[in-house]
């Protein structure tokens, strides 16, 4: 498997699309991205039903992060909020995603409980304890491989100045890919992808305050990665929308057309084969 750093060293811009249960990050993996992102919003949705607003234990997405980056035979980047509590509590955290195999966590310096990016009432936490975080962060790590996304919130309560200013902070602390989340114009994400010096990501949420821009444009601008955090879990939204309102009036499937994932796939995609295989090989 080809490491987080090495496709960065490349110096193309990498596409990564949200996943947040081991079928998405299959298909995600299928569909030839190689670069998974563990959205938080995603899996704190998919796995507890709730809003991603600080709800989530560390006990419950270091689980999640097992179960994703087990999936796939390519590198997930894994939502780490704000470490789960102080700098102790970061340690744990750091350690428990990089034995739970993922590639990168990503931190961010919001004051907890975080909400999500894109949503108001965001408040950040001192530049100064963030940037201890980060070095923190990067001293526990017992690989290089395993990269440091330091996300910033601070545009959004107080300007893309100091969003900037904390972002090259982050950078100095040792962070290895820069994220200054919910720039709200083009003209702002261009400064981002040019004032930094080190890997950015950029985050394309639909419906969210940012521009949604093209691969094509991202890499002209400078970006090194683009994240697309909750495209698959709202496709799967209305796709489920869709089947369960046509199901529930024609009360059943059978002529309903239905478009629907193939069973043999699925069970092809869940490693069906390979338990058919087994028990075959050591049946009596």
């Amino acid at each position: 498997m080809k490491t987080l750093k090495t496709l960065l060293d490349r110096g193309e811009l990498i596409v990564a699309p949200g996943v947040y249960d081991p079928i998405s990050a299959k298909l995600a993996e299928r569909a030839g991205f190689p670069v998974l992102y563990m959205t938080g919003f995603g899996t704190v949705a998919a796995h507890l039903g709730l809003p991603d607003a600080g709800l989530a234990t560390y006990t419950e997405m270091v689980g999640r992060v097992a179960v994703i980056a087990g999936a796939v035979s390519v590198p997930v980047i894994a939502d780490g909020d704000t470490g789960y509590g102080g700098l102790v509590n970061l340690r744990r955290t750091v350690q428990g995603y990089e034995r739970a195999g993922a590639a990168g966590i990503q931190l961010e310096d919001q004051l907890f409980p975080k909400k999500c990016g894109h949503t108001p009432g965001r408040q950040v936490i001192a530049a100064d304890d963030m940037a201890d975080k980060i070095a923190l962060a990067c001293d526990t790590r017992q690989s290089d491989d395993f990269l440091i996304v330091a996300r910033t919130d601070a545009r959004t309560a107080h300007g893309l100045d100091e969003a900037l200013e904390r972002a090259a902070a982050y950078a100095e602390a040792g962070a290895d890919i820069l994220f200054v989340e919910s720039p709200e114009t083009e003209e702002e994400m261009a400064r981002i992808a040019s004032e930094l010096g080190r890997p950015v990501l950029a985050n394309m949420v639909e419906g969210g305050r940012t521009p949604l821009l093209g691969r094509d444009r991202l890499a002209a601008l400078g970006f090194a990665m683009a994240i697309f955090p909750v495209t698959g879990l709202l496709a799967s939204a209305a796709a489920l929308e869709r089947t369960y309102r046509t199901l529930a009036a024609e009360g059943s499937s059978a002529e309903a057309g239905l478009d629907l994932y193939p069973f043999a796939e699925m069970t092809r995609l869940m490693g069906f084969e390979e338990i058919w295989a087994f028990e075959k090989r050591w049946a009596r």
